[in-house]
């Protein structure tokens, strides 16, 4: 298998990319509140090359196949963060969202999930599919890292065992990161974790409007809302609508927002871009609010947005 072959841009249900983002905003909000697992990572096809082959020359990683609606998968997921989290970097866990990469799991042949592979000098084993309780993943994973040892395939100075010592540095680091609890974070993460994008879009906007320079609540805000508007829609029709009938500035809205969520960004500028171009009166309007509302999903100073507000400059006028 060669992760080469996976392209970020491949065509994802929009459905499933909304679990991904969901699951990026959990993490966020639990660096912020200092529960992060120092030795775990979310993988996709973007970075699949380097957070789990390549790594995996220096140390095994674990591999788990996960899908946001189980509730295996979050149990597993749970017990592996405890178990990785101990293992003070003896192995590092990389965390796969099939519902977000379906042809990367098409690609590793996974029957189920939540499954576990392992990875090792860039090669990958798979492992045990199904419900699997903290002991099971700890005795299992332990025969796996005692086999690898035998084998000679585990780096110079692996113990072979689940388990260790954090490092220094690694203590050091997290004794550095103990911020205070972000309230605002943690009430949008409950809700992004029982499904209400409506009560999170409310306690970021809440934070947006008591702190108008907060960027980070203001990009977390525009992402939720992103999110929000594209829960129901399907990209192919949405496709279609904007092909067949130019002037349809809603149309043309809805494909810019499926551009943004698929990391798209100078497409979904262009196309608003060349609506308000032939667009006119409120029309027009419509569709340079809308470009404006997507600038909010970058961090001020990307230079992507300067250029698209000069190009912006020059449509309108």
């Amino acid at each position: 298998m060669q992760p080469s072959d996976f392209s970020p841009n491949s065509a994802v249900d929009l459905g499933a990319r909304k679990a991904a983002l969901e699951r990026e905003a959990k993490q966020r909000a639990e660096e912020s509140a200092g529960r992060a697992n120092p030795y775990a990572v979310n993988v996709d096809e973007a970075n699949f090359q380097a957070e789990v082959l390549e790594r995996s020359m220096s140390a095994p990683v674990v591999l788990a196949v996960l899908a946001g609606w189980s509730e295996q998968s979050k149990q597993v997921e749970s017990a592996l963060d405890r178990l990785s989290s101990a293992s003070g970097g003896n192995w590092f866990l990389a965390k796969l969202d099939s519902e977000a990469s379906p042809q990367l799991v098409q690609a590793l042949r996974v029957p189920t999930t939540p499954m576990i592979i392992v990875a090792v000098q860039g090669q990958v084993m798979p492992g045990p599919a199904g419900p699997a309780t903290e002991e099971q993943l700890r005795d299992w994973l332990g025969q796996v890292f005692s086999a690898l040892a035998e084998q000679g395939m585990l780096p110079p100075g692996h113990p072979g065992t689940v388990e260790g010592e954090p490092s220094a540095e690694a203590g050091q680091g997290q004794q550095a990161e103990q911020p205070e609890v972000n309230p605002v974070d943690a009430e949008a993460q409950a809700a992004l974790e029982r499904g209400d994008l409506a009560a999170a879009e409310a306690a970021y906007a809440k934070a947006v409007e008591a702190s108008p320079d907060d960027v980070e609540a203001k990009l977390k805000l525009a992402q939720v809302r992103l999110v929000g508007r594209l829960q129901d829609v399907d990209a192919n029709a949405a496709r279609k609508a904007a092909a067949d009938d130019p002037q349809d500035v809603a149309a043309q809205c809805t494909v810019a927002d499926i551009d943004m969520y698929g990391g798209k960004f100078e497409d979904a500028f262009d196309r608003l871009i060349a609506t308000v171009k032939r667009t006119s009166d409120d029309d027009r309007d419509k569709a340079r609010t809308h470009l404006l509302t997507l600038f909010e999903l970058l961090p001020p100073g990307d230079p992507r947005v300067g250029a698209a507000r000069r190009k912006l400059t020059s449509a309108l006028f």
